[in-house]
């Protein structure tokens, strides 16, 4: 497994990095075994993922406490991440993004007992809110790297705006945006300010919440719990009814002209497209059983070619539903036009 500087951290990360919200249990996206869950982490990791992902409010806390299971006899041979700055008053209740110290302060020590452990490794702040001055926040995330009980802090789904706010207080060393073949926004102001400072950044999401995964059809439709059910995936309706089965229709081409002569799957291919970015320090995909996450790194191995990129370009100019605008103060699950 390759390994790229994480930013300025000095630490070495994987290519790919193990997403645990699929971890979620019933909640997102449908229900899986924690014990397979548990298998794939420990797949990843001895094939050489020495990054795992993970936020509270995944399952309601369920996704940290099946990570800080699986890390048992493993902490030391992982990167450790995970997120704050949502909060809720009891398990199935409403969330709210809530980045005051208060909350940031007595997340901490939750992520820490969940996970099982002394230090995180990366702490980000999972989303934007205008509910608390981002000076505040990062003052608050500054107080907690001072703490010992973090490395280093971040944030994620942040426009390059609101990073520099929290810039003004203490450095960001990494960030966590959405990136995939069918979303290019983090490449026109997010990707190169993180090159300009030397911020280590992840990519979630590089097969396109499932799309690249070659399952769908043009039938398929998602119901609640599923996030998707609304047909929007973090601004892009991608996955509306009239949108989705265009883009089936893309991932089909994808397979056929670009993924089958190299006798590969379309996700692999998604995912080296994904790390042919050099800004790029890791990409989160998870795997709900051991098989997924070995068939996951053959993407990390695969490298394109110019006409092969060119020909994924072209596939996917005609992509339904992917726009341009990124304003990550609205919900994931409404349109950011």
């Amino acid at each position: 497994m390759d390994r790229r500087p994480f930013g300025r951290t000095g630490l070495s990360v994987s290519a790919l990095g193990f997403g645990s919200w699929p971890m979620s249990g019933k909640e997102r996206y449908g229900s899986i075994e924690d014990d397979e869950a548990i298998r794939a982490i420990h797949r990843a990791i001895d094939l050489g993922v020495n990054c795992v992902d993970t936020a509270p409010v995944y399952g309601y806390g369920h996704a940290e406490e099946v990570v800080g299971q699986a890390l048992r006899g493993r902490r030391d041979r992982v990167i450790l991440v995970t997120k704050c700055g949502i909060a809720w008053e009891a398990e199935g209740s409403p969330i709210r993004r809530d980045i005051s110290r208060a909350n940031l302060v007595r997340e901490i020590d939750l992520s820490l007992q969940r996970l099982r452990t002394d230090v995180i490794d990366v702490y980000l702040i999972h989303w934007p809110t205008d509910s608390s001055p981002f000076e505040e926040a990062f003052a608050a995330m500054d107080d907690i790297v001072k703490s010992g009980k973090v490395r280093f802090v971040g944030v994620s789904n942040f426009t390059v705006d609101q990073m520099e706010r929290c810039m003004r207080v203490r450095r960001i060393d990494v960030v966590q945006v959405g990136y995939h073949l069918f979303d290019h926004r983090m490449e026109q102001e997010v990707f190169p300010y993180c090159a300009r400072h030397g911020i280590g950044v992840m990519g979630y999401g590089p097969l396109a919440h499932g799309l690249l995964g070659g399952a769908m059809t043009a039938d398929t439709r998602f119901s609640d719990p599923d996030w998707r059910a609304k047909g929007v995936a973090f601004g892009q309706p991608l996955f509306k009814p009239e949108n989705l089965k265009h883009n089936v229709a893309v991932v089909g081409r994808l397979h056929r002209e670009v993924a089958a002569p190299r006798g590969v799957h379309v996700s692999q291919i998604a995912l080296a497209w994904v790390l042919r970015n050099p800004v790029v320090s890791t990409a989160l995909v998870g795997a709900r059983n051991p098989e997924e996450a070995s068939a996951n790194l053959v993407g990390a191995s695969l490298t394109l070619s110019d006409a092969e990129l060119t020909r994924i370009a072209d596939i996917v100019s005609g992509a339904a539903g992917t726009i341009r605008a990124f304003t990550p103060l609205r919900a994931a699950v409404e349109e950011w036009e």
